[in-house]
């Protein structure tokens, strides 16, 4: 049966309209999304889409701030910085690595004609410097070639631009210090941002999309000090050199500038004249311990010495001395040789705030010495006693007698002794007394040992929330990089003998060893009755103008209450602490001697520790001195502390009348003082 045309007809008719219809309906589909494709690209995107257009069209160089500055108490400059012309190399796209040493071979040329012999740079560190490898800088980085042009330089670079391609001249800062070495480790120093800090201690800081804050690889940033504390302040903003290119990303005209913001100052509570005494206090003690004939004196390996002063009512630290020091100008430009970090590398860090070990360099011989991190010895009774008082152990008027000797611990072997140094017998003691005379039975008896029967299960605990409510073994809250909190012994103690063992070690300090500002700051609690005060070391901010940005008030991190007569009755036992270094001061001075004794590589050394605050009859100024393997405080620290506090008085008055600054101390004279021992197996070690 044949198929109808005329239906077959029919039927293509209806098959071909159905076609046309649905590529109608397609093509106007297509046609309504472009329609509004466009309309979302003009009316919605049109502005993000223009703003990456003019973007596209200019290429910002960042001009890196120049820094704040740093000032003394009376205005005088610490740290400061100064600009100079730099000349930077940029690797623009399309660049041959064979076309830049071309490029660093004109310009060695030109330096050589042009620069200052003194500041010269050879080849090879301008193509280093180039970084060609991207093995510091990406390739959009400038790199800075040389700084500290000349005049002729700079002339002729800026007269011969257009056969430099990638050359830049930027104005810069760079760092000097007071050529004093004026407090060397508490302000610090800088090193490059690319250095490493990018990674470490600047892994946060630097994670900004604002171009005025972003750190540059070539920046030079705080590392340590204060220079990293104020960070943020003495920085400043970067300036902005916005040039404008076309499709190849060639400059096509002038830039526009955009000048860098200059980080603020910051003036410090550091007084001149009270710091550099301090500083050759120091030192002049650290010569005599190792040269005096005197063999009750002489201490050879007396070779660091670390002080603290700090204003009573306020916490500013008036001076911080960490010696021997260094001449920080070796980091001038943020780098320094293998060779010269060598050198310093024992006097680098801060030791009245972290363990530092004299100057040795084979380990082995470091492991024989101690670090400035060391026990309290002796300075540690007037804390005693006023714990003892606190907790109803004894009172004012009690007395005990010293017969040179404590013993505890079951009989034989593991029996131990607690006498005073050179075997003295002290008799008939009230607590002020046992201050006064350094009496070890009467602490390990009447403080440690009561504390243990009173409490045995908490009385560690107890201990432990004393002293660290007058500082020791927490922080003190200066703010300062690479802190250390002490190392506490008595936990340990407790669990590797007894509490009892524990209790009465820390009763006359050799339980905790602690820095020289966590001593400083202890000695102002004792002196205050019982105020903490945050240590501070700026007294103001002020921007470039002058005008003040900031100011900081006394901070009080805790007050611990006791009864005033506990106070009185430590004060009344400082007073009469035998120092012939005091015997005759214009003012009434509060002291405490300390012999911490250390076990180091198996052999007993002995720090010499001082605390001192003054006027007695309402003091302003405590200071704190630690001599490492010093010897007795009496004869190693307490010279230096009278120096600090002449030289106090001197420039600032205990009165809060300063005095007119006196001629340099003569070499220290010799002091006495009090020890005290403990044994273990029928072995006789001596704490002062």
């Amino acid at each position: 049966m044949q198929d109808d045309p005329q239906k077959r007809e029919i039927v293509n008719r209806r098959n071909f309209s159905f076609r046309l219809n649905l590529f109608f309906f397609a093509t106007f589909f297509v046609f309504s999304v472009l329609i509004v494709r466009l309309a979302i690209l003009q009316f919605v995107e049109g502005p993000s889409l223009r703003e990456e257009e003019e973007k596209r069209g200019s290429k910002d160089v960042l001009i890196p701030p120049i820094r704040g500055n740093i000032y003394d108490s009376g205005g005088s400059p610490i740290a400061y910085s100064t600009s100079t012309q730099s000349l930077h190399y940029s690797i623009e796209p399309g660049t041959k690595k064979a076309d830049s040493i071309a490029m660093a071979q004109k310009l060695f040329e030109v330096f050589q004609k042009y620069g200052n012999p003194k500041t010269a740079v050879t080849l090879e560190q301008i193509i280093k410097n180039m970084d060609l490898d991207y093995k510091k800088n990406t390739v959009t980085v400038p790199r800075r070639i040389k700084s500290g042009l000349t005049q002729d330089e700079i002339a002729y670079f800026m007269e011969n631009r257009d056969l430099y391609k990638g050359i830049d001249i930027v104005e810069e800062s760079i760092r000097h210090y007071d050529t004093s070495k004026f407090a060397v480790q508490l302000v610090g120093y800088l090193k490059k941002f690319g250095g490493g800090a990018e990674n470490n201690l600047y892994k946060d800081r630097a994670k900004t999309d604002d171009p005025r804050l972003k750190y540059l690889q070539q920046e030079d940033v705080g590392y340590d000090g204060l220079e990293y504390m104020f960070q943020d302040v003495l920085r400043g903003k970067n300036g902005l050199k916005t040039y404008p290119v076309n499709a190849a990303s060639r400059v096509i005209g002038p830039p526009v500038i955009t000048k860098p913001e200059k980080g603020d100052n910051i003036y410090l509570t550091i007084n001149r004249h009270v710091q550099e005494v301090t500083e050759q206090a120091i030192m002049d003690q650290l010569h005599f311990l190792q040269t005096t004939p005197d063999r009750d004196r002489h201490e050879d390996n007396a070779k660091t010495g670390y002080a603290v002063a700090i204003e009573v009512k306020t916490g500013k630290i008036i001076a911080m001395a960490s010696m021997p020091d260094y001449n920080p100008n070796i980091w001038e430009g943020g780098k320094i040789s293998t060779e010269d970090y060598d050198m310093i590398s024992n006097v680098l860090q801060n030791g009245t705030i972290s363990p530092v070990i004299g100057p040795y360099k084979d380990p082995k011989e470091q492991r024989k010495h101690p670090s400035s991190v060391v026990f309290l010895g002796s300075t540690q009774k007037p804390l005693s006693i006023l714990i003892g008082l606190n907790e109803k152990l004894f009172t004012t008027n009690q007395t005990y007698t010293d017969t040179g000797s404590f013993y505890y611990g079951r009989e034989g072997s593991t029996r131990r002794r607690i006498g005073n140094a050179k075997g003295h017998v002290y008799g008939v003691l009230d607590p002020a007394k046992a201050i006064a005379k350094s009496s070890n039975p009467f602490m390990a008896k009447m403080v440690g040992d009561a504390l243990y029967r009173k409490d045995s299960d908490k009385g560690v605990a107890i201990w432990d929330s004393y002293v660290k409510q007058f500082g020791l073994g927490a922080d003190t809250e200066s703010g300062l990089l690479n802190e250390s909190k002490g190392v506490i012994g008595y936990f340990h103690e407790e669990e590797a003998a007894s509490a009892q063992s524990a209790l009465i070690l820390a009763s006359f300090g050799q339980m905790g060893r602690y820095t020289t500002l966590q001593l400083a700051q202890y000695a102002a609690t004792l002196a205050s009755h019982g105020k903490r005060m945050k240590p501070q070391f700026v007294k103001e901010i002020r921007d470039a103008d002058g005008k003040v940005v900031q100011s900081f008030q006394p901070e009080v991190l805790n007050t611990i209450n006791f009864p005033e007569k506990y106070w009185d009755e430590i004060e009344t036992g400082m007073l009469n602490v035998s120092v012939t270094e005091f015997n005759n001061a214009p003012y009434k001075v509060l002291r405490k001697t300390g012999t911490s004794q250390q076990q180091v590589s198996g052999a007993t050394v002995e720090n010499s520790v001082f605390i001192a605050s003054a006027p007695a009859e309402d003091p302003v100024i405590a200071v704190a001195v630690v001599i490492p393997e010093g010897g007795f405080g009496a004869y190693g620290a307490a010279p230096v502390a009278r120096k600090i506090l002449d030289a106090y008085d001197d420039a600032i008055g205990m009165n809060g009348v300063p005095k007119k600054p006196k001629a340099p101390v003569n070499p220290p004279t010799t002091g006495t003082g009090t020890a005290g021992t403990t044994t273990e197996n029928g072995k006789t070690d001596t704490t002062q």
